[in-house]
This record gives structure tokens, sequence and C-alpha cells, in this order.
């Protein structure tokens, strides 16, 4: 190498190209980095260093380029750049413009030591970049290019090239020896000429296989002609399909859509992509159970000891169900025929939370009335074609769930279960629920229509069950289309029937027990349900039970004498120590200013806490516990009742100026809606009167700026879970004394209800009497 030269220079860093030296090119500059660059050079020597970046790192080698000219009009500004020489980068600083200004080293090229060598090379690399140009078609480009006389030139021409990668030209820039760079350069072309030439002969035998083709589809079409004058032409595919539509037992249309399929079968040569398409079709349409009911079991008492069998209470739902059965028998029996456009379908909604038994129901119903049983889960369900089906233009098409699931159920009266509809997904994809709306309207159903069948199906005659969590997530259209049925969960009573009746039974079975292994009292059961979960369904306790049904099969298999009984005082060594404080409620209202409040979340009730604290400070209301609007809201229209009734309340006037907190605890929990009203309102007064609220009672009600109480949501699930905390009394609004009717005769017994409709009633109900003034903290 020639002696090098080291200058300084600012750095223009390049991140979709390479520009080596003898190249003019004009670079955008549009970030702030290349702008400041190019005007240190301008305010230097016109000189800027070209580094590219690739992956966030710099090359370790660059190119020294003359700034030529810089547009300053548009936008964007641009500067034109010649290359100049390979410089090598050293250390870089800050400069004082602002531009990045490092230390170069000057490269020049090392003189040839076999100048043969590199001509062979050279003139290699000549024939394989002029074969790559004549495959694309631009041999008088390679005339121009390959007249370089110069090596180093020649394969810096390489830049050019869109067949390499911006890594493959870094290393080329790198790379000082011309002898080096030309050979990477004929191992890189190589590759792209010999999958261009694959490339070709692809295409030629593509061009062959086409002409075959259309050979083949000429024969074949004066094969069909022969077959017909010989009266042969039911020995094909076609053949069959027909023999099959005489068979079949298809609606009219239906009918003759297929026909049309058959026919255009016939003129489709099996080579084509439509013959597949259309024997899918025409298999599909086969395999739908035109025609095929099963016949309702109609008598009701058997109905009814199937429902009491597989399940204990949830009374509502069978009464629909027999109501349902008793209908169709009627009009079975006396030739009631629907009224036109309206069908007799029957859409249910079962809404309750988790582990009540809503999904099994299903299955409970379609053995009771003898049907096939079917089930779609829709959670997390965001294509609409899941629904409706894909069109048959695109590949992969296939019916929608619907469709598939007659041909599953075999008949053309199921009982479909749509599970965790409140759940269903919309995106761009699609929205099921809008989908839905036809599959679940009694009126339109009997002509729904797959995209991917394009006939219309007759769902008048399915069962369709829904279940979900929650209500607020489902359409509002969707809704309006269903029968709400809601299951609010379990008493401590039933809870106790289900686990004896079901669910130990089942966990007896799995563990690989016999029955008379084991044997759990009525007192284990009700300390498991009172101290070890806490909630509306059962799922909870069996799982409870299968760790104790474990338990108890570890001590079977290590030869401990049978059968094990398991009372209360066995638990805490079987399943470990108690979950659940039932005091609880008792223990957090000890102080003024907590109060015991009732919500209904998407796992049924449950117990919230309302505190409120009041300090020294700036007047305000501080609300936390993530909570949504309209409950901040009641927090404001608590304060703003309590300001303007101080007087009548026993409040200090003075200590309203204060600044004051409320909090709900569990703060990771979303919480909103209005029925917390009270409760916030009875804290404050709590706090300010220093009277602390009843530790067995619960409030729930929505307050307005007069103080009327006004009616809530959800009571029965609120009342449960009252109940299941250990709380026997109760404040709810007059106008919700009715829903009191919903909650089962065996916790109202136990419970004493305050129906109340102005907050004054809920003050005198709730706290107990003056112990002391509080103190701001």
């Amino acid at each position: 190498m020639s002696d090098s030269t080291t200058l300084t220079l600012p750095v223009l860093p390049l991140r979709n190209g390479v520009v080596f030296p003898g190249m003019v090119v004009t670079i955008a500059l549009e970030s702030s980095e290349a702008r400041r660059a190019v005007s240190a050079a301008q305010d230097g020597a016109g000189r800027v260093l070209l580094v590219p970046r690739i992956e966030g790192e710099y090359a370790k080698v660059g190119t020294v380029a003359a700034v030529e000219q810089v547009e300053t009009s548009g936008a964007v500004r641009g500067a034109l750049v010649r290359g100049l020489a390979r410089a090598r980068v050293g250390a870089g600083q800050i400069g004082g413009d602002g531009a990045l200004m490092v230390d170069i080293e000057i490269l020049d090229e090392p003189l040839v030591e076999d100048p043969e060598q590199i001509a062979t090379l050279a003139a290699e690399y000549r024939a394989v970049i002029g074969a790559i140009l004549e495959h694309r078609g631009v041999a008088a480009l390679a005339e121009r290019l390959l007249a370089v006389d110069d090596p180093g030139e020649l394969a810096d021409l390489a830049a050019y090239s869109p067949d390499l990668t911006l890594a493959q030209k870094v290393e080329l820039l790198e790379t000082l020896s011309v002898e080096r760079r030309l050979t990477l350069l004929l191992d890189w072309m190589g590759s792209v000429l010999g999958e261009l030439s694959l490339r070709e002969k692809v295409r030629e035998d593509a061009a062959e296989r086409l002409d075959k083709s259309q050979r083949e589809y000429v024969l074949r079409q004066q094969m069909a002609a022969i077959r017909k004058e010989l009266g042969e032409e039911d020995g094909d595919v076609a053949g069959e399909y027909r023999t099959k539509l005489e068979e079949a037992d298809l609606p009219p249309k239906v009918r003759d859509a297929v026909a049309r399929e058959i026919d255009r079968l016939e003129r489709v040569g099996e080579q084509s992509p439509e013959h597949s398409w259309i024997r899918t079709w025409l298999d599909t349409m086969f395999d739908l159970p035109w025609g095929t009911t099963s016949e309702d079991h109609l008598e009701l008492e058997d109905a009814r000891q199937v429902l009491d069998a597989d399940h204990t209470g949830l009374e509502d739902v069978k009464e629909r169900i027999l109501e349902h059965l008793a209908v169709r028998k009627l009009r079975q029996e006396r030739g009631v025929q629907p009224e036109e456009g309206r069908r007799a379908g029957a859409i249910l909604l079962l809404a309750g939370p988790p582990g009540v038994g809503k999904t099994s129901l299903g299955e409970s119903v379609a053995r009771a009335m003898g049907r096939s049983f079917v089930r779609v889960a829709l959670g997390g369900v965001h294509d609409e074609a899941e629904i409706r089906g894909h069109r048959r233009t695109y590949v992969g098409a296939r019916p929608g769930r619907i469709a598939r699931a007659l041909v599953e159920a075999g008949t053309m009266n199921p009982v479909f279960l749509l599970d965790e509809m409140d759940k269903v997904g919309a995106d761009w994809r699609g929205d099921p629920s809008s989908a839905l709306l036809e599959v679940l309207d009694p009126a339109q159903n009997h002509t729904f229509r797959d995209h991917y069948l394009e006939v219309d199906l007759d769902l008048s005659d399915v069962l369709f069950i829904g279940t979900a969590n929650v209500l607020e997530t489902i359409p509002a259209p969707l809704l309006d289309r269903t029968e709400v049925i809601r299951i609010d969960g379990y008493t401590d009573v039933e809870k106790v029937e289900i686990a004896r009746r079901h669910l130990l039974g089942r966990q007896v079975d799995s563990a690989g027990l016999r029955s008379d292994e084991i044997e759990v009292t009525d007192g284990a059961l009700d300390a498991l349900i009172d101290g070890y979960t806490r909630e509306a369904g059962v799922r909870g306790l069996e799982r409870v039970l299968g760790k104790l049904v474990r338990k108890v099969a570890t001590k079977v298999a290590a030869g401990n004498e049978v059968p094990v009984v398991v009372d209360r005082d066995d638990l805490r060594e079987l399943v470990g120590r108690p979950t659940v404080y039932r005091e609880e409620a008792a223990d957090r209202t000890e102080a003024p200013g907590v109060v015991t409040g009732l919500a209904v979340t998407g796992t049924g009730g449950d117990i919230l806490f309302v505190e409120a604290q009041v300090m020294e400070g700036e007047p305000g209301l501080a609300i936390t516990g993530q909570l949504g609007d309209v409950m901040k809201e009641s927090a404001q229209i608590a304060l703003s009742y309590v300001r303007s009734h101080a007087v009548g309340l026993g409040i200090d006037p003075a200590d309203l100026e204060k600044r004051f907190h409320l909090h709900v605890p569990a703060g990771a929990v979303p919480k909103d809606g209005p029925s917390a009203g009270i409760a916030m309102t009875t804290a404050l007064v709590s706090l300010l009167t220093g009277r602390r609220v009843r530790h067995d009672l619960a409030m729930t009600g929505e307050i307005t700026l007069q103080g009327r109480v006004l009616p809530i949501g959800g009571l029965k699930q609120k009342v449960l879970a009252a109940h299941r905390g250990g709380i026997r009394q109760v404040i709810l609004p007059l106008r919700n004394e009715h829903d009191l009717d919903d909650v089962p005769e065996s916790v109202r017994t136990e419970m004493t209800f305050h129906p109340v409709d102005e907050v004054g009633s809920v003050i005198e109900l709730a706290l107990e009497p003056a112990t002391g003034a509080v103190q701001a903290a």
C-alpha cells in the first residue's frame, strides 16, 4: 500500500445503498444528521465521508466524496456527490456545528501482483455480466458497461446491480484487493446467472405443459362426444353424482343448483382446478342432512326427569325447556302450522357467572328432547367466515360453522350450543356477531344462506342455546333476538347437593377409587364451601374436591384401611388451611368511614368495600381504586349531598372544608356503575360523624342529588354474594323489592332486607350510635 493520507471529515451515513469511488449520485438529505454533514462539508473543503450503515452499525470503510451541488428548494433537500476514494473510518467526535467528524485514512488500491490473473478474472466477470444482461433483455447496456478497461473500476460497477444485497456491497467496498473483489463477484453473479437460467427453464416447461393440457382438453371433449354417441356417459364421475341426485331428498331449489354444478363438472377437464372445487362443493351438498330430522321426545315427565338427573336447581331453564316441548307437542297433536314468515324456532341465552352449568345444560337439553347435540365455541372468533362460510372463489374455501355443524349432527334439527357469545371479537376480518343476526332470528333463519353453499338452509327447527357471562358486550340487535334466562348462582344448600350428586362421584371415578372406599360427610362439604371457596358456581368447589379425593387415593394406594371417612376436622390435613375469611366485613368496618357494598362482575356477585378518609389540605375529593366514570360521578354526588345536608346529618360544616379521599380496594380490578352511590354517601357520613357502620350489613343503590335511592340491576347475584360472605342484612332500593322473589327462599329466610327510597333511611339503618368525632389525618 502506498503512503496514506489522514483527514478529518464530516460523516453522512447511508442506510439504503453504497457509493463507490467514481460514482456520481444524488443523495436526499432527509435527516438532520445528513443536512449537518453537508453543511459542514460546504463550510470546509467540500468533502464528506459516505459511510454505509447496516443493522445499526457503520461499515469499517467509507467513501470520500466531493459535494458538487446542493439543492435547497423543496421540502427535502438533496446533494449531488462524486465518489473519490476509499477511506478507513477512525475515531470521531461531534463538531461545533453538530456534525459527526471522524478521522479517516485514505486507502489506495494495492499494486497488482499478477496482472495476468487479474485480466483472466476480469474477462470471466465480463462474460457472466453479459449473460445476465442478455437474460434480462438489455444486451445493449452490457456493451457500454463492459467497455470499462480498469479491473478495479469494472468491479466497482457492481454497486449498480440489483442482484447484490446491501451487506454484499458493503463487503465489496471494504475489500481493497482487486483480485479478491473480482473473485467475490464471480461467485455471487454466478449464482444469479444459475437462478435466471433455472427460471427460464421452468417457464419453458410450463409453456410445454400448457400445450399438452390444451391437446388433452380437445381429446377429452372428443372422448365425451364418443361416449355420448355410445350411450356410456353415465360411467363417469358426473354420472355418479347424477345417481346420488336422483336418490337424495333435496328441496327443489337445491336440486336445481346441484344439477347445474353437475353439468359444469361435465364440461370442465379433470386437470382444471375448477374440477376439484366443484367436486368438493357437490360432496358437501350431499353430506348435508337434507330432509333428515330426529323425532322429538315430547313426554314432559321424561324430559323433566332427565333435566333433574343432570342438574340441580336451574328451575327457570328447566321450565322454559318444558314449555318449548309442550308447545311443540300441542302443535303436533292439533296439526297447527307456523304462520307465514314466522317459524317455531327458539333462541335461548343463558347468562350467568362461570361454573353454574350453562354449557353442560345444552347437552342435557338435547338428551331430554332426543336430539343431536353440537357445540360451537365463539370465544375469540374474529372471522365472519366462521359463521357464514367463505366465497367459493377463495383457495381453501369451506362452509361456515353452522353448515358444518349440521353435517356433524346428521339432522336438520339439532340442539345447537353457541358457547361464550359475549366474547366474540370484531376486527378487519369482519364481525361474527353481525353474521349471527340472521342465524338467531326465527323470522329469517328458515332461509339462512351460507356463502360457500349459496343455497338456502332451513334453521327454523334448530334449538339454539347461547351462553354468556355478561350481557353488556353482546351487541343490542343480537341480544334483542334472544330470550335471556339468567342463572345467578347457587346457594350453599344447593352446592352441597350438587357436590353430593354430581361432583364427588365424578372426582372419585377420575381418581380410580370405588364409591365404597371414601365417605365425605355433610359437615366436611359445608366446611369446604364455607372455608375454601367463595364463588357463584361450583367449578372451584370441584377443584377442591378433586384435591381431597387425590389425597384419599394416595392413602388407599398406600394400604390404609377403607373406607376413608373425611369429616370437617380432616380437611386441614387433606386440602390445607381455609382460604376464605367469612368475617371480613366485621374486621374491615371496625373504624368509621368503611362501608360494605355489593357489586356484580363477570364471575357473579361480589362484596366490595368503600373507604373514606379526611385530611387537612386544599378542599376537594380524591378518588382511587380504578373506578369508571359513572362510579366517579357517584362519589361526587355523594359528597355534594353530604355538603348540602350537613346540618341535618349532624356534621360541622367546617369539617367539610377539608380534603376527602374515597377508595375502593382491589385496585387492580376495574369497577364502574352507579350502584355504589349510597355506600359512598354512608362512608362519608360515617367518617364525619364518627359513627361506625354495622358490620353485618351491606348495601346497594344509586343516589341522586336530592337524596333519592334509585333501583339497580343484578340484585339476586348481589344478595347471594352477601349471603356467601356471612352478611345477614341488606339495604336495597324500594323499587327493587319485587326482585327479591327471584332470591331462593332458603336465603331469604336467613336474611333481613331493608327497602329504602331515600338516603336518610339508609344512614339511620346503617350507622351505629356515635362514639366520638373523627379527626383529620
